[in-house]
Protein backbone atom coordinates (compact mmCIF):
# COMPACT_ATOMS: atom_id res chain seq x y z
CA UNK A 1 0.00 0.00 0.00
CA UNK A 2 2.77 1.79 0.78
CA UNK A 3 4.56 2.48 -2.62
CA UNK A 4 1.16 3.31 -4.53
CA UNK A 5 -2.45 2.99 -3.27
CA UNK A 6 -4.60 4.27 -6.26
CA UNK A 7 -7.59 2.27 -6.20
CA UNK A 8 -7.28 1.15 -10.15
CA UNK A 9 -3.45 -0.03 -9.84
CA UNK A 10 -4.90 -1.93 -6.46
CA UNK A 11 -8.02 -3.39 -8.38
CA UNK A 12 -4.80 -4.55 -10.59
CA UNK A 13 -2.63 -6.66 -8.25
CA UNK A 14 -6.12 -8.12 -6.73
CA UNK A 15 -7.04 -9.34 -10.40
CA UNK A 16 -3.57 -10.72 -10.58
CA UNK A 17 -4.09 -13.09 -7.46
CA UNK A 18 -2.84 -11.18 -4.58
CA UNK A 19 -4.75 -11.50 -1.11
CA UNK A 20 -2.09 -10.29 1.48
CA UNK A 21 -1.78 -6.63 1.91
CA UNK A 22 0.94 -4.40 3.84
CA UNK A 23 -1.21 -1.99 5.11
CA UNK A 24 0.33 0.93 7.93
CA UNK A 25 -2.75 2.87 8.74
CA UNK A 26 -6.35 2.24 9.98
CA UNK A 27 -7.10 4.53 6.40
CA UNK A 28 -5.55 1.72 4.38
CA UNK A 29 -6.84 -0.93 6.13
CA UNK A 30 -10.47 0.39 6.04
CA UNK A 31 -9.43 0.78 1.97
CA UNK A 32 -8.58 -2.64 1.19
CA UNK A 33 -11.11 -4.14 3.57
CA UNK A 34 -14.05 -2.61 2.11
CA UNK A 35 -12.46 -2.95 -1.67
CA UNK A 36 -11.72 -6.56 -1.49
CA UNK A 37 -13.97 -8.52 1.20
CA UNK A 38 -11.22 -11.73 0.88
CA UNK A 39 -8.40 -10.20 1.60
CA UNK A 40 -5.96 -10.37 4.56
CA UNK A 41 -4.46 -6.71 6.02
CA UNK A 42 -1.07 -6.73 7.89
CA UNK A 43 -1.00 -3.35 10.12
CA UNK A 44 2.97 -3.89 9.69
CA UNK A 45 4.04 -0.15 11.13
CA UNK A 46 5.41 -0.27 14.36
CA UNK A 47 4.12 2.30 15.84
CA UNK A 48 0.58 3.33 15.23
CA UNK A 49 -1.81 6.37 16.10
CA UNK A 50 -3.46 5.29 19.43
CA UNK A 51 -6.50 3.21 18.83
CA UNK A 52 -6.43 2.27 15.65
CA UNK A 53 -4.88 -1.30 16.76
CA UNK A 54 -7.89 -1.93 19.16
CA UNK A 55 -10.40 -0.58 15.74
CA UNK A 56 -8.13 -2.40 13.00
CA UNK A 57 -8.21 -5.58 14.88
CA UNK A 58 -12.33 -5.16 15.79
CA UNK A 59 -13.35 -4.03 12.98
CA UNK A 60 -11.39 -5.26 10.05
CA UNK A 61 -10.02 -8.14 11.47
CA UNK A 62 -6.40 -7.75 11.22
CA UNK A 63 -4.68 -10.47 13.11
CA UNK A 64 -1.03 -9.10 12.51
CA UNK A 65 1.33 -6.70 14.10
CA UNK A 66 4.52 -5.11 14.03
CA UNK A 67 6.17 -4.22 17.43
CA UNK A 68 10.07 -2.43 17.91
CA UNK A 69 9.47 -2.38 21.70
CA UNK A 70 7.56 -3.21 24.89
CA UNK A 71 5.28 -0.52 24.93
CA UNK A 72 3.55 -1.06 21.97
CA UNK A 73 3.34 -4.70 22.43
CA UNK A 74 1.17 -3.88 26.51
CA UNK A 75 -0.47 -1.39 23.70
CA UNK A 76 -1.95 -3.55 21.04
CA UNK A 77 -2.95 -5.95 24.12
CA UNK A 78 -4.86 -3.26 26.25
CA UNK A 79 -6.60 -1.97 22.66
CA UNK A 80 -7.77 -5.60 21.44
CA UNK A 81 -8.78 -6.86 24.78
CA UNK A 82 -8.28 -10.29 23.99
CA UNK A 83 -8.43 -12.68 26.69
CA UNK A 84 -9.25 -16.37 25.38
CA UNK A 85 -5.82 -17.92 25.39
CA UNK A 86 -7.09 -19.26 21.68
CA UNK A 87 -7.42 -16.11 20.47
CA UNK A 88 -4.66 -14.38 21.56
CA UNK A 89 -2.89 -16.69 19.90
CA UNK A 90 -4.26 -16.05 16.57
CA UNK A 91 -2.98 -12.69 16.77
CA UNK A 92 0.58 -12.86 15.14
CA UNK A 93 3.26 -10.25 16.71
CA UNK A 94 6.23 -9.24 14.29
CA UNK A 95 9.37 -8.09 16.12
CA UNK A 96 11.08 -5.49 13.89
CA UNK A 97 15.05 -5.84 14.07
CA UNK A 98 17.30 -3.33 12.78
CA UNK A 99 19.23 -4.70 9.49
CA UNK A 100 22.14 -1.78 9.09
CA UNK A 101 23.31 -3.54 5.85
CA UNK A 102 24.43 -2.07 2.45
CA UNK A 103 22.86 -2.23 -1.26
CA UNK A 104 19.91 0.08 -0.43
CA UNK A 105 19.24 3.49 -2.03
CA UNK A 106 17.62 4.39 1.18
CA UNK A 107 18.28 3.02 4.50
CA UNK A 108 15.46 2.06 6.44
CA UNK A 109 17.11 0.88 10.05
CA UNK A 110 17.19 4.36 12.29
CA UNK A 111 13.66 4.76 12.35
CA UNK A 112 12.56 1.45 13.40
CA UNK A 113 13.44 -1.67 14.48
CA UNK A 114 15.78 -2.97 17.21
CA UNK A 115 19.51 -4.96 17.49
CA UNK A 116 19.26 -8.84 17.69
CA UNK A 117 20.03 -8.72 21.21
CA UNK A 118 16.39 -6.80 22.16
CA UNK A 119 14.66 -8.24 19.37
CA UNK A 120 15.64 -11.64 21.66
CA UNK A 121 13.71 -10.20 24.58
CA UNK A 122 10.67 -9.29 22.79
CA UNK A 123 10.34 -12.44 21.19
CA UNK A 124 9.89 -14.08 24.75
CA UNK A 125 7.35 -11.45 25.84
CA UNK A 126 5.55 -11.92 22.71
CA UNK A 127 6.03 -15.55 23.08
CA UNK A 128 4.88 -14.90 27.19
CA UNK A 129 1.66 -12.84 26.64
CA UNK A 130 0.73 -15.72 24.73
CA UNK A 131 0.44 -13.99 21.41
CA UNK A 132 2.22 -15.69 18.39
CA UNK A 133 5.45 -15.09 17.57
CA UNK A 134 7.30 -13.46 14.14
CA UNK A 135 9.85 -11.30 12.93
CA UNK A 136 10.62 -8.70 9.84
CA UNK A 137 12.71 -6.35 8.87
CA UNK A 138 13.76 -3.93 5.52
CA UNK A 139 17.06 -3.98 4.45
CA UNK A 140 16.10 -0.64 2.77
CA UNK A 141 14.50 1.04 -0.13
CA UNK A 142 15.78 0.15 -3.68
CA UNK A 143 18.28 -2.54 -2.81
CA UNK A 144 20.35 -3.58 -5.56
CA UNK A 145 22.31 -6.27 -3.58
CA UNK A 146 20.91 -9.40 -2.86
CA UNK A 147 23.44 -10.50 -0.57
CA UNK A 148 21.67 -7.92 1.89
CA UNK A 149 18.91 -10.18 2.40
CA UNK A 150 21.14 -13.16 3.59
CA UNK A 151 23.37 -10.79 6.02
CA UNK A 152 19.79 -9.20 7.38
CA UNK A 153 18.50 -13.05 7.62
CA UNK A 154 21.58 -13.93 9.75
CA UNK A 155 21.27 -10.87 12.36
CA UNK A 156 17.37 -12.79 12.63
CA UNK A 157 19.02 -16.10 13.15
CA UNK A 158 20.92 -14.52 15.55
CA UNK A 159 17.83 -13.21 17.42
CA UNK A 160 15.74 -16.33 17.34
CA UNK A 161 18.77 -18.80 18.85
CA UNK A 162 19.12 -15.80 21.48
CA UNK A 163 15.16 -15.67 22.43
CA UNK A 164 14.90 -19.47 22.16
CA UNK A 165 11.47 -18.67 20.58
CA UNK A 166 10.14 -20.74 17.91
CA UNK A 167 8.80 -18.34 14.89
CA UNK A 168 5.80 -18.84 13.37
CA UNK A 169 5.58 -16.23 11.38
CA UNK A 170 8.23 -13.89 9.28
CA UNK A 171 8.86 -10.83 6.96
CA UNK A 172 11.70 -10.04 4.70
CA UNK A 173 10.41 -6.73 4.09
CA UNK A 174 10.43 -4.97 0.80
CA UNK A 175 13.97 -3.29 -1.35
CA UNK A 176 13.14 -4.94 -3.98
CA UNK A 177 14.23 -3.09 -7.35
CA UNK A 178 12.71 -1.97 -10.10
CA UNK A 179 14.69 -1.89 -13.52
CA UNK A 180 15.30 1.78 -13.73
CA UNK A 181 17.83 3.30 -16.62
CA UNK A 182 21.39 3.09 -15.61
CA UNK A 183 20.75 0.83 -12.19
CA UNK A 184 22.14 -2.74 -12.26
CA UNK A 185 19.25 -4.25 -10.54
CA UNK A 186 20.00 -8.13 -10.15
CA UNK A 187 17.16 -10.45 -11.41
CA UNK A 188 14.73 -11.31 -8.89
CA UNK A 189 15.73 -14.74 -9.17
CA UNK A 190 19.16 -14.22 -7.18
CA UNK A 191 17.12 -12.17 -4.21
CA UNK A 192 15.17 -14.96 -3.79
CA UNK A 193 18.13 -17.33 -3.94
CA UNK A 194 19.99 -15.28 -0.75
CA UNK A 195 16.46 -15.68 1.05
CA UNK A 196 15.82 -19.01 0.37
CA UNK A 197 19.14 -20.05 1.71
CA UNK A 198 19.20 -18.03 4.81
CA UNK A 199 15.93 -19.21 5.44
CA UNK A 200 17.23 -22.69 5.90
CA UNK A 201 19.26 -21.74 9.00
CA UNK A 202 15.77 -20.29 10.83
CA UNK A 203 13.96 -21.84 13.68
CA UNK A 204 10.58 -21.73 12.05
CA UNK A 205 7.58 -23.87 13.30
CA UNK A 206 6.24 -26.19 10.94
CA UNK A 207 3.35 -24.04 9.07
CA UNK A 208 5.47 -20.41 9.74
CA UNK A 209 4.12 -18.24 6.93
CA UNK A 210 6.37 -16.37 4.88
CA UNK A 211 6.22 -13.36 3.74
CA UNK A 212 7.72 -9.66 1.48
CA UNK A 213 6.54 -6.62 0.56
CA UNK A 214 7.60 -5.81 -3.02
CA UNK A 215 5.74 -2.38 -3.45
CA UNK A 216 7.99 -0.99 -5.93
CA UNK A 217 8.96 -4.24 -7.56
CA UNK A 218 5.48 -4.48 -8.25
CA UNK A 219 4.59 -1.46 -9.42
CA UNK A 220 6.68 0.88 -10.75
CA UNK A 221 6.60 -0.43 -14.24
CA UNK A 222 2.89 -0.34 -14.69
CA UNK A 223 2.10 3.56 -14.70
CA UNK A 224 3.80 6.66 -16.77
CA UNK A 225 2.88 10.41 -15.79
CA UNK A 226 2.10 12.54 -18.47
CA UNK A 227 2.92 16.21 -18.12
CA UNK A 228 1.86 18.92 -20.59
CA UNK A 229 4.64 21.79 -21.23
CA UNK A 230 2.66 24.97 -19.77
CA UNK A 231 5.45 26.95 -20.59
CA UNK A 232 9.15 27.51 -22.49
CA UNK A 233 11.24 29.69 -21.44
CA UNK A 234 14.59 28.93 -23.15
CA UNK A 235 16.14 26.41 -20.95
CA UNK A 236 13.08 26.37 -18.18
CA UNK A 237 10.36 24.58 -18.66
CA UNK A 238 7.11 24.70 -17.07
CA UNK A 239 4.97 21.98 -16.62
CA UNK A 240 1.97 20.69 -14.75
CA UNK A 241 2.99 18.78 -12.77
CA UNK A 242 6.49 18.90 -10.17
CA UNK A 243 7.35 18.14 -6.43
CA UNK A 244 4.82 18.98 -4.56
CA UNK A 245 2.62 16.67 -7.13
CA UNK A 246 4.26 13.07 -8.76
CA UNK A 247 7.92 13.68 -8.65
CA UNK A 248 8.02 14.08 -4.75
CA UNK A 249 10.80 11.09 -4.55
CA UNK A 250 12.83 12.99 -6.66
CA UNK A 251 14.03 15.48 -3.91
CA UNK A 252 15.48 12.84 -1.62
CA UNK A 253 18.84 12.95 -0.75
CA UNK A 254 21.48 11.07 -3.24
CA UNK A 255 18.52 10.19 -5.41
CA UNK A 256 20.03 9.94 -8.88
CA UNK A 257 16.99 7.87 -10.81
CA UNK A 258 16.48 8.60 -14.20
CA UNK A 259 12.98 8.11 -15.20
CA UNK A 260 12.70 7.06 -18.57
CA UNK A 261 11.37 9.59 -21.13
CA UNK A 262 9.57 10.53 -24.76
CA UNK A 263 7.87 13.69 -25.84
CA UNK A 264 5.06 14.15 -27.84
CA UNK A 265 3.15 16.66 -29.69
CA UNK A 266 0.25 17.79 -31.39
CA UNK A 267 0.08 18.46 -34.69
CA UNK A 268 -1.91 20.59 -37.01
CA UNK A 269 -4.71 17.79 -37.65
CA UNK A 270 -4.78 17.21 -34.19
CA UNK A 271 -2.94 13.76 -34.43
CA UNK A 272 -0.23 13.09 -31.74
CA UNK A 273 3.15 12.16 -32.73
CA UNK A 274 6.10 11.32 -31.11
CA UNK A 275 9.15 14.01 -30.88
CA UNK A 276 12.65 12.63 -31.60
CA UNK A 277 16.27 14.30 -32.73
CA UNK A 278 18.73 15.76 -30.89
CA UNK A 279 18.76 16.67 -26.88
CA UNK A 280 19.37 19.42 -24.30
CA UNK A 281 18.94 20.01 -21.08
CA UNK A 282 16.21 22.08 -19.65
CA UNK A 283 15.36 22.66 -15.44
CA UNK A 284 11.87 21.60 -14.72
CA UNK A 285 9.77 23.63 -12.92
CA UNK A 286 6.21 22.71 -11.41
CA UNK A 287 3.21 24.82 -11.41
CA UNK A 288 2.67 26.00 -8.15
CA UNK A 289 4.03 29.48 -7.00
CA UNK A 290 6.57 27.97 -4.73
CA UNK A 291 10.37 28.49 -6.13
CA UNK A 292 11.12 25.00 -4.32
CA UNK A 293 8.67 23.42 -7.01
CA UNK A 294 11.41 22.02 -9.58
CA UNK A 295 13.10 19.07 -10.41
CA UNK A 296 17.03 18.57 -8.73
CA UNK A 297 18.75 18.52 -11.42
CA UNK A 298 18.86 19.24 -15.34
CA UNK A 299 16.59 16.61 -17.69
CA UNK A 300 17.61 15.91 -21.62
CA UNK A 301 14.48 16.50 -23.67
CA UNK A 302 13.90 17.58 -27.42
CA UNK A 303 15.63 20.75 -28.37
CA UNK A 304 12.61 21.78 -29.94
CA UNK A 305 10.22 21.19 -27.23
CA UNK A 306 7.76 23.96 -26.90
CA UNK A 307 4.36 25.00 -25.56
CA UNK A 308 1.34 22.69 -25.18
CA UNK A 309 4.47 19.66 -26.03
CA UNK A 310 3.63 16.36 -23.81
CA UNK A 311 6.39 14.28 -21.69
CA UNK A 312 5.56 11.22 -20.68
CA UNK A 313 8.04 9.91 -17.33
CA UNK A 314 7.90 6.29 -17.48
CA UNK A 315 8.18 3.89 -15.02
CA UNK A 316 6.60 6.03 -12.06
CA UNK A 317 4.45 3.69 -10.23
CA UNK A 318 6.26 3.82 -7.18
CA UNK A 319 5.63 6.54 -4.95
CA UNK A 320 3.74 9.08 -6.76
CA UNK A 321 0.54 9.33 -6.36
CA UNK A 322 1.51 8.15 -2.75
CA UNK A 323 3.29 11.38 -2.19
CA UNK A 324 1.12 13.66 -4.02
CA UNK A 325 -0.30 16.65 -2.20
CA UNK A 326 -3.14 19.06 -3.43
CA UNK A 327 -0.76 22.08 -2.13
CA UNK A 328 -1.96 25.66 -3.86
CA UNK A 329 -4.78 23.94 -5.62
CA UNK A 330 -3.00 21.26 -7.87
CA UNK A 331 -3.86 17.73 -7.33
CA UNK A 332 -2.88 15.48 -10.00
CA UNK A 333 -6.15 12.72 -9.97
CA UNK A 334 -6.98 11.44 -13.59
CA UNK A 335 -6.31 7.54 -14.52
CA UNK A 336 -6.17 6.64 -18.19
CA UNK A 337 -5.80 2.68 -18.48
CA UNK A 338 -3.92 1.78 -22.10
CA UNK A 339 -3.79 -1.63 -23.40
CA UNK A 340 -1.31 -1.99 -25.51
CA UNK A 341 -2.41 -4.77 -28.48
Amino acid sequence: MKANPAPPLLDLIYKAGLRHFDTASLPEVKLIADRFKDATCHFMAPIRIRGTAGEAYRKYGVRSFVIDDERELKRIDEETGITLPSERKNLKIFVRLATPVDGAFLELSSKFGVDYAAGAELLKKVAAAGFTPALTFHVGSLCIRPMAYRQALEICRDAVEASGVEIAGFDVGGGFPAPYPGVPAPEMDAYFYAIREARKTLRLTRNAEFFCEPGRALCAEGISIITQVIRRRDDRLYINDGVYGSFDEMTLPDWNIDYPRRVFMRTGTGKVVEVGGPRRPYRIYGPTCDTLDKMPRPILLPHTLTDDDYIEFGMVGAYSCALRTAFNGFYPDQWVEVQES
